[in-house]
């Protein structure tokens, strides 16, 4: 593991840091540095952002509202947030919940509207700036949905900001006080946390470094992008040994029934475009992907400026592993070779049989 972690820092990553469980035991790997200023090691077990690994949570707070028939997944859009969804072709009475929770409700992605510059000039002219989801989701609006509903499968961050607000319809609280109450009390994972806005990670933390243009500056991104990834979408932070006990309790069915957990496990082809391995589809919030040794693992992912981090659990989640990558790179090329690197790690790492 620990060559595999010193194998993506070779494609250019600034930091690198593992955590892999297993009934034998705990292994981590770093490498690189925490910064570039101090070049300071990578810490143990920093804590990370989450980004829209975010999303498996809110997606097992809705299968739960589900199991408990508060919710059906087939109940539309329109039926639950009326009037909120529409315009320019979009109809929230023909997206279902598992469409939002699947990515195959054909929705623009508001991201597009807060970032239409991709420019370091961007970044800090906007980064302070917050939205309510209900506004970012009207940004979503302003465009034509790609596909009809159920059609077809495409990435959607808007899709888990309706989510947010449908579980706070339900329940009459947020969905930060129902991740809190449902899955992070009881897995006893005391450095999760939904900070919402809040732009300062915990000590310790890897500074993050994104590169707007090619050939240019690892700009120091360790402060967030506020207008994306500030809800349901992508907003909590954590560590990696939370991340691996919740994915694991996952997998192993303490979070949810075995209907629920057999409905989130049914998943759609990804296309080849979609920037996932091959072989990947989607599920309710949880991904599946090919194992060079035969089956599949279970995961999520999660990026914004500067970092990059996965999350994957075998399918019986004994063996669980986190990787975290601290710069992005704008070179197409480079970024492919990164991607490669960790998807080796993940798949080395899971293969393993001891």
């Amino acid at each position: 593991m620990q060559r595999d972690a010193d194998a993506l820092r070779d494609t250019g990553v600034t930091g690198v840091a593992v955590r892999l469980d297993t009934p034998r035991g705990t292994v981590t790997a770093r490498s690189g540095v925490g910064d570039l200023v101090t070049h300071r090691p990578v810490p143990d077990d920093g804590f990370l952002r989450l980004g829209s690994t975010t999303k498996t949570f809110v997606a097992t707070v809705m299968l739960q509202l589900v199991g408990e028939k508060r919710i059906s997944l087939d109940q539309t859009v329109g039926q639950l947030l009326p009037g909120v969804v529409s315009g320019n072709g979009n109809d929230g009475r023909t997206i279902t919940v598992r469409d939002l929770l699947q990515h195959t409700s054909g929705l623009s992605d508001y991201v597009y509207d807060v970032f239409p510059e991709p420019s370091a000039q961007t970044y800090f002219a906007n980064r302070w700036r917050s939205y309510r989801p209900e506004e970012l989701v009207a940004l979503a609006m302003r465009h034509q949905p790609d596909f009809p509903a159920g059609t077809r499968w495409a990435y959607s961050n808007t899709n888990y900001l309706l989510a947010g607000m449908i579980i706070e319809k339900i329940t009459g609280r947020t969905w930060e006080q129902q991740v809190h109450d449902r899955i992070l009390s009881p897995l006893r994972l005391q450095d999760t946390d939904t900070p919402g806005t809040e732009p300062m990670l915990p000590q310790p933390h890897t500074a993050n470094y994104q590169q707007f243009a090619k050939d240019g500056p690892m700009v120091d991104t360790t402060i967030p992008y506020r207008p994306f990834d500030s809800g349901a979408d992508g907003s909590m932070t954590g560590t990696a040994r939370d991340l691996n006990r919740f994915f694991t309790a996952l997998a192993n069915g303490q979070l949810l029934k075995p209907a629920q957990l057999a409905a989130m496990r049914t998943t759609v082809p990804v296309p080849q475009d979609s920037g996932q391995p091959a072989g990947t589809r989607d599920g309710l919030g949880l991904f599946s992907t090919p194992l060079s040794c035969g089956g599949s693992y279970l995961g999520h992912g999660g990026s914004g400026f500067g970092y990059v981090i996965r999350s994957a659990t075998t399918t019986d989640g004994r063996r669980t592993i986190t990787v975290s990558a601290h710069s992005r790179s704008a070179d197409p090329q480079i970024t492919a070779r990164q991607e490669d690197a960790l998807h080796n790690l993940i798949d080395h790492a899971l293969c393993r049989t001891t």
